[in-house]
């Protein structure tokens, strides 16, 4: 319009249009004068910043409520007449004013797009009017408005303020616009960011509108999760820094935001506003590291280090410094391979328990052994290598209890660090007497092991390490006297930021990973050897997105660092605190539609195993009706990477996640009054001896429903007794699922009771079957037999059970009355058909003869 000369005039908003406020809302800047005026002296210590706040705040209401006849607008003066002038030592008005319109010209930012329109319309002649609901001065807004990016602005603009004319724009103020420009409404064209005074109102009177719109409904709603984090008056504060307020973080995620490209979906928008903005920071805190120190280049380690490198190198040059990054291909697998060097039985076990368990075979494909090698192996190669079980002794004495097998793998490990060092070598990572790395951390696995080798090389380099956060497991590095530095956490600390990152990782690390499989080893050649990808292409589009998001706040925030000549905040120091933040509550309470799109990415160890698991496991999504917010709390690594993803697929139970988290309910209100009961399992090994189990306490969700998931492993089983509610009660029971291994080997489909068939035919101690899913529990060790291996068709070693159920309590007396049970003869009818789906028709002939044996018996 501008350059077709449409409009004959162009009208801007001034601020969140023309200017920008680095503070997440306009009122914060109050506590920045605040501060600024304790600092100076003419404010008393006990006012603290969210004090000042509050009391500005009322005072430009009672300056308003004063004025109510004549109107509503006020000028800055009036506001600050309503404050105790004497409680700032008797400074004058005047001196008081021009404090707060200096921290909000250091506070305003240009926004480099309405610059440039600027310059368009300047260049083509369109004259600019400025039309502001505003307290400040024309010549307060002048000095404002005086910056390089807008040239000659603040002097050729003609200016409108309510306060002015005593209307704002919602009540008046556009008419007394177009009156004195005396132009038709049509004529002008409004850029601003109020739906109403700068779009609806003008609109209605046939002015052109564009709603250069700051924060659109999805990221308030990433706000509103954030607002617990983040609010700097709030019960987790975070104060703003009392020159950069939240160093714009807040305003440039909107802009960013506002610029997605056609077709942008979750997965760019969490890329922009979420990883953006940290692993933002996260580059610039590395990069003024290396510059600080004198590193030249910092390695950072594949898959991450790709899109790692590539903004530390942005991050470098945006700033002036004389710092490179590089990709390096290692993996934890390749350096905990390459660490071995003792191949006694308890060395080759500690390295065989590894976070995800692989099968035998897998093993053996880590260590370059064929099945052949390890003939002692041949009939375990489908074994999982179960932590608790004594699989791992067994295969451990196998590798080491041969001279030629020992040496056979010591050759091998040998060839592993070699390739691996011949790598590092070319690379011109070992130039240096330090190799410095980048990387996302947790438990600083690759430097604790690169450090093993390179000093079983005699290579005298030492490997420090850079990361977004290190957890509780980095003390192992440490206490080995390697430099491990932390962004966001380090060694554990802050404790709910490295608590959060380590306990649900996966995602960061599928966002962060370039597009291919894991390193698994090196070709002779020096080539990088990488294990399949499991990710489906959608998943890989996805990321990408995610990166492309990543990416672009980059560019944006650079672009500013570009303009301000060296005067733009960075995120090294005063940005940490707030940016864990950010990803603690992304972490916390992801929204419906980030569940629906991370919840089927699939996650790979990155162990050199072929185990590949679902971010949201499918066993686990039947159960969500089930569960309370302190079921999600008691699932482990092993049942769910990222829990409150789970939640997030529920409204009510999300709602009750987030209000624990921002601690405005106690976990106790969601669980049960009265006397805890608990859910039990007992086990009968092979030789009829019954162990007890696990229990877990028994909760009641918003649905009037419960879950309980209880595993265990060890010895041969054949019976499980599993107490379900832990007292009397009439249980609907809506599944019972049991995931098994026998003989040392997964069974691939899960035992499944789901039907009155099926719990007609089960056993009861203390209990019985009532018809459909509906069982009596008399006592506290009212339990359903589960006949574990007769459906797995051997002993079980290992069992993972749960239960889906709802519970209607019976008097602890015993004395309530009794329902009747079901029918006698689809009791009998499904335990035959129980008897013969596991033994065959010679199984039903041998428990008729049992039955008619007890008849015969009598009563015991």
């Amino acid at each position: 319009m501008i350059v077709d000369r449409s409009c004959s005039v162009l009208s801007l908003d001034i601020f969140d249009t023309v200017l920008w406020r680095r503070v997440p809302r306009p009122t914060d800047v109050f506590a920045l004068v605040g501060s600024r005026l304790r600092a100076a002296g003419r404010c008393p210590s006990w006012i603290t910043d969210a004090t000042f706040r509050r009391m500005r705040i009322a005072a430009e209401q009672q300056a308003r409520d004063r004025r109510e006849s004549w109107g509503r607008e006020v000028s800055l003066f009036d506001i600050w007449r309503e404050m105790p002038l004497e409680a700032f030592g008797n400074a004058m008005l005047e001196e008081l004013v021009a404090t707060e319109v200096d921290v909000e010209r250091e506070i305003t930012v240009v926004d480099l797009d309405i610059a440039q329109v600027v310059q368009l319309a300047k260049k083509h002649d369109v004259p600019l009017v400025l039309v502001s609901d505003t307290y400040f001065t024309e010549e307060h807004l002048r000095f404002l408005l005086d910056r390089q990016e807008l040239g000659t602005l603040a002097q050729d603009a003609r200016v409108f303020r309510s306060h002015q004319h005593g209307l704002d724009k919602a009540s008046g103020l556009w008419e007394i616009v177009l009156a004195e420009l005396g132009r038709e409404p049509e004529q002008l064209v409004h850029i601003g960011d109020n739906e109403i005074a700068d779009h609806e109102v003008p609109a209605e009177l046939g002015i052109r509108t564009l709603h250069y719109q700051r924060i659109d409904e999805d990221f308030a709603a990433t706000l509103d999760r954030e607002r617990e984090q983040l609010d700097p008056f709030g019960p987790h504060a975070t104060h703003l820094d009392p020159q950069h307020g939240d160093l714009g973080l807040t305003s440039l995620r909107a802009k960013v935001l506002q610029s997605r490209p056609p077709g942008s979906d979750t997965a760019w928008r969490y890329g922009a506003s979420v990883l953006g903005p940290v692993l933002t920071g996260f580059a610039e805190w590395a990069a003024r590291w290396a510059h600080e120190t004198g590193t030249p280049v910092l390695w950072c380690p594949m898959r991450e280090g790709e899109l790692l490198a590539r903004l530390i190198n942005d991050a470098a040059q945006a700033r002036g410094w004389e710092v490179h990054a590089r990709p390096l291909w290692l993996s934890r697998h390749v350096v905990t391979v390459a660490a071995l060097d003792r191949f006694d039985e308890q060395s080759i076990a500690d390295f065989l328990r590894k976070p995800y368990q692989p099968t035998v075979r897998q093993l053996l494909a880590m260590l370059h052994l064929r099945p052949g090698e390890v003939p002692a192996l041949a009939g375990e190669l489908d074994t999982v290598l179960d932590h608790g079980s004594p699989i791992i002794e067994r295969v451990a004495v196998a590798l080491t209890e041969a001279p030629h097998i020992r040496s056979y793998l010591a050759a091998r490990v040998a060839a592993t660090r070699d390739r691996l060092l011949a790598v590092l070598r070319d690379a011109g990572a070992l130039d240096g007497p330090e190799l410095t790395m980048v990387d996302l951390g947790w438990g600083g696995t690759i430097q604790y092991y690169l450090a093993q080798v390179l000093k079983t090389a005699r290579t005298g380099v030492t490997p420090n390490g850079l990361y977004l956060a290190t957890d509780y497991r980095s003390t192992r590095v440490y206490l080995a006297g390697l430099r491990a530095e932390g962004y966001l956490a380090q060694a554990g600390h802050p404790h709910e930021v490295a608590a959060t990152l380590s306990r649900s990782p996966e995602v960061i690390e599928q966002c962060v990973n370039a597009l291919c499989g894991s390193l698994v080893d090196f070709a002779e050649g020096g080539a990088p050897v990488l294990s399949t990808s499991s990710a489906a292409p959608s998943q890989d589009a996805q990321r990408r997105a995610v990166q492309d998001g990543i990416v672009e706040f980059q560019r944006h925030w650079n672009r500013y660092v570009n303009s301000a000549a060296g005067s733009w905040p960075d995120l090294t120091e005063a940005g940490r605190d707030r940016l864990g933040r950010i990803l603690v509550a992304a972490h916390q309470a992801p929204a419906a539609d980030e569940a629906a799109l991370f919840g089927n990415w699939k996650h790979e160890d990155n162990l050199g195993s072929a185990v590949v698991t679902r971010i949201l496991p499918e066993d686990l999504e039947p159960a969500i009706p089930y569960l309370s917010p302190n079921d999600l709390a008691d699932l482990d690594m092993r049942d769910t990477f990222w829990p409150a993803l789970i939640a997030a697929a529920n409204p009510h139970l999300a709602a009750a996640v987030q209000a624990i988290t921002a601690g405005h309910a106690d976990p106790a209100m969601f669980e049960p009054c009265g006397k805890p009961f608990r859910s039990r399992l007992l086990h009968r090994s092979v030789d009829g001896r019954w162990q007890d189990g696990p229990s877990k306490r028994v909760r009641i969700n918003h649905n009037g429903l419960s879950f309980a998931r209880l595993s265990f492993d060890g010895g041969d089983t054949d019976l499980v007794s599993l107490v379900i509610p832990g007292r009397p009660a009439i249980v609907r029971i809506d599944w019972i699922e049991a995931r098994l291994t026998a003989a040392g080997r997964q069974v691939s489909e899960p035992i499944r009771w789901d039907c009155a068939e099926d719990f007609a035919g089960l056993g009861y101690r203390d209990g019985r079957w009532l018809g459909a899913n509906m069982v009596e529990f008399l006592s506290s060790d009212g339990a359903v037999i589960l006949p574990l291996a007769a459906r797995a068709g051997g002993p079980v070693t290992a069992a993972q059970i749960t239960v889906g159920f709802a519970v209607l309590p019976q008097s602890m007396s015993r004395l309530a009355p009794r329902l009747p049970g079901g029918p006698a003869m689809s009791r009998v009818s499904a335990r035959l058909r129980q008897e013969y789906r596991v033994r065959g028709a010679t199984g039903v002939a041998v428990g008729a003869a049992r039955v008619a044996l007890r008849k015969l018996a009598g009563p015991a």
